[in-house]
């Protein structure tokens, strides 16, 4: 189950420390560029039913893929990583809609 933050240990195999982290900084790595990019261009294409979102509307990913550049070759692996971009962002909201 994600906790939403890492622990001290987890940040230690980084290299980080707790205070590295604000909460609203985020550094991209470059090898996950191309998947943030497509992952944010789809911001906007939620399906959404009585409890909030249930996943991204996978009708539009491959326009939207071809529209941020991402190469015929890479689009199989950037469609993984938008899953699990995906995963992550629903048990997020999942966790935010049971605090509330």
């Amino acid at each position: 189950m994600s906790r939403g933050y890492p622990l001290a240990d987890e940040l230690r195999a980084f290299g980080f420390l707790a205070g590295d982290l604000t909460g609203q900084d985020c550094e991209v790595w470059p090898d996950n560029w191309p998947a943030f990019t497509v992952f944010e261009a789809m911001s906007t294409q939620w399906r959404v039913g009585a409890c909030g979102a249930t996943g991204l509307d996978y009708a539009v990913l491959p326009s939207v893929i071809r529209m941020c550049g991402v190469p015929v070759k890479d689009r199989q692996v950037i469609f993984s990583d938008i899953r699990h971009m995906e995963a992550e962002a629903l048990q997020v909201m999942a966790e935010q809609r049971d605090n509330t």
